[in-house]
Order: structure tokens, then sequence, then C-alpha cells
């Protein structure tokens, strides 16, 4: 049982709340029975569990190394605000993807719960990727991976330079389809077949001139309401699900 918050264990398990030291180590912390169990089924590996002393380990995870810990400790390592008195320390996973044909792309999405539900959409949608450039916030940061809802564990997430990925996808074949308000077209006008990538900017600012100039189109989602604009994950799970009809 570990009852001190100044435990070498969860001082180790607390500094996972910041990027830098999840980035050193290569690992990530998760919360929550549908988590842990997405994480087995997808075959990622999971180092360590941290079950609260209420709480009975499922058999399932028994060959795992578990720490039991008191409330305080896991309330001290937890990020939620109702937490379910079981983690698991992950180690990042970098997969491969030998076959495109529909991937999205993200500029600079700096709020984490459009960030989770845009991969939640996107592993609904059957795409093969997403690929996060720079300026979107961490894949691991603790609001994205609860957003995902187990999305994370199923579609390969990567981060990458926006610039080399559209280039490199339309050397691929891939159509590029960057979401813009102005000098756009309708994206219900606009032919899929083929492989196509989906663009969404940032909330704020939009997609970054250059990479509207390297797309090979710009479209837009009608608004006949009085609304200035959709939210990011809105406007991403329309043209995805889009492109798979």
């Amino acid at each position: 049982m570990i009852t001190s918050i100044q435990n070498e264990h969860v001082k180790a398990w607390r500094k996972l709340h910041k990027r830098k030291y999840r980035q050193q180590t290569n690992t990530f912390l998760i919360e929550g029975f549908h988590l842990l169990e997405e994480a087995w089924k997808s075959d990622w590996e999971i180092i360590e569990v941290m079950v609260r002393e209420d709480i009975i380990l499922p058999a399932l995870y028994q060959s795992i190394p578990a720490h039991m810990v008191t409330e305080q400790v896991f309330q001290h390592i937890s990020q939620t605000q109702q937490p379910q008195g079981i983690a698991a320390l992950v180690k990042m996973k970098q997969e491969k993807v030998d076959k495109w044909s529909r991937v999205l792309l993200l500029d600079a999405i700096q709020d984490p719960g459009n960030v989770g539900t845009m991969i939640r959409t996107a592993d609904a949608a059957d795409f093969d990727a997403v690929i996060l450039g720079e300026g979107t916030v961490d894949l691991y940061n603790d609001k994205v991976i609860r957003s995902t809802q187990g999305s994370i564990f199923h579609i390969p997430v990567l981060h990458q330079p926006l610039q080399d990925a559209v280039k490199h996808l339309k050397e691929d074949g891939f159509s590029v389809w960057a979401a813009v308000l102005e000098e756009s077209k309708d994206y219900r006008q606009v032919q899929h077949a083929g492989k196509t990538a989906i663009l969404i900017g940032n909330e704020g600012a939009g997609i970054q001139q250059l990479l509207q100039q390297e797309a090979s189109e710009r479209v837009h989602i009608p608004i006949p309401g009085h609304a200035e604009s959709l939210n990011a994950s809105i406007a991403a799970a329309i043209l995805m699900y889009h492109v798979i009809d």
C-alpha cells in the first residue's frame, strides 16, 4: 500500500501531468476502467496499474504489476474530478500506416476536447490516420485522451509538420481539402473519389495561408442560420462522413 504522496512512484506519476516528462519517459497516464480496457484490447503496453484501496482489480489485469494506493494518493495523481479509482501507466506507441486512403490533418488545434472528439470521429468514420500539426495540443494530454473515449488506441495519430504531410500526401495521389470560409466551394459540389485528406484549422485563426495555397480544394460548409461559424470538431465530422459516402 502506498500511503504517501512523497513516494518516488507517486512523484513520477504526478510528473506525467506535464508534456515534457511524458516525452522524456515515452509514457503517459490513463484513468478509468473503459480506457484501461481499450488499451488492453488494442495491445498497447501497460507498464503498471494504480488501484485505489477500495477498488478490486479485475482479474483480466492480474498479470500487470499493480500498486495499491490510498484515496489521498490517488487524488494526487488523478486529473479527473470524480476518479473511478483505477489508472495505468502506458507506453507510447508509434504505429505505421502502410496504405492510406483517408486522413485527417489538424492545423494548430488547441482545444483538447476538440482534438479528442475529432480523433474519435475519425476512428468512427474509418479514417486511416490523424496527423497533428505544429501548435496542436499534445495527443497525450489528459483531456485529449478522455475525449477520444478510447479511440486513441484504435487509430494511428502522428505528430508531423503539415507542410511535409500535405506534400507527401499529394505525391501519393491525395486530394487535400482545406476547410476555409473565403474563396471556397460548397463541399457538396466537390467530387471526392479516391484518396482524400481533410485539413481543419485553428479555432480562431483558421488554416495558415501556406497550407491553404498547397491544398487541392478549398471547401466550406454552408451556414443558413445566424451562427458565425461551426465548431471545428463538428465541421470535421461533416466533411469526414461526406467523403466516405
